[in-house]
C-alpha cells in the first residue's frame, strides 16, 4: 500500500468538508459542522489563507486530512502550528496515514524554524491519544483551553470599553 501526501487544491472544498463531517460524526459533534463547502473553499484558497490542508491519500485514494494555521509562541518568540484537525478513514487507520500526515508537519516545523507543533484531543479518545503518546507527544494537562463563541461572543465584542 502506498500512502502520498499533498497540498488540498483548490475544487477539493467538497472532498474536505466531507471529511469534516466524518471527523465531526466521529467525535460526537456532528451538529456543531454547520461549515459549507463556501467556507473550506474561502477559508483554504482565498488570496491570503489563513489555513492550510494536507490530505493522505492511499493507494491513490483520499483517507484523511489535516487542517492546520500558524500559531505562536511569545516564549519562544518564534511561530508554530496549530494542528486544528487530523483524522483518517477508519477503513485507513493503521496504514500510516496519520503518521505521514503528522510527519509532513514536522518537516515543516524544521524546514520553517518553527518553534513547535500543537493540537488537542477528546478526553475519551484513548487510541487518538495513545497514537501521539507513541509519537513522543506530551500532555498539556495544566493548560486548560477556553472558548468564546455564540451570543458570549457577541456581548463581549458588543462591550464600550
Amino acid at each position: 500500500m502506498t500512502i502520498a501526501i499533498r497540498s488540498a487544491q483548490p475544487g477539493e472544498a467538497d472532498l474536505i468538508l466531507g471529511l469534516i463531517r466524518e471527523l465531526a460524526e466521529y467525535e460526537r459533534l456532528l451538529h456543531e459542522a454547520v461549515a459549507t463547502e463556501a467556507d473550506i473553499e474561502a477559508m483554504l484558497f482565498s488570496p491570503k489563507p489563513r489555513a492550510f490542508c494536507d490530505i493522505a491519500f492511499l493507494d491513490g485514494e483520499p483517507v484523511g486530512f489535516a487542517l492546520w494555521f500558524y500559531n505562536l509562541s511569545t516564549f519562544l518568540g518564534r511561530h508554530g502550528i496549530y494542528l486544528e484537525d487530523l483524522y483518517v478513514r477508519q477503513q485507513a487507520r493503521g496504514h500510516g496515514a496519520g503518521k505521514a500526515l503528522l510527519a509532513r508537519l514536522a518537516r515543516r516545523c524544521v524546514e520553517e524554524n518553527l518553534g513547535r507543533m500543537d493540537w488537542s484531543v477528546l478526553d475519551w479518545n484513548t487510541p487518538s491519544a495513545e497514537f501521539y503518546d507513541s509519537l513522543g507527544a506530551t500532555s498539556q494537562r495544566e493548560w486548560i483551553g477556553r472558548r468564546l463563541t455564540g451570543q458570549a461572543l457577541a456581548r463581549l465584542a458588543a462591550l464600550d470599553v
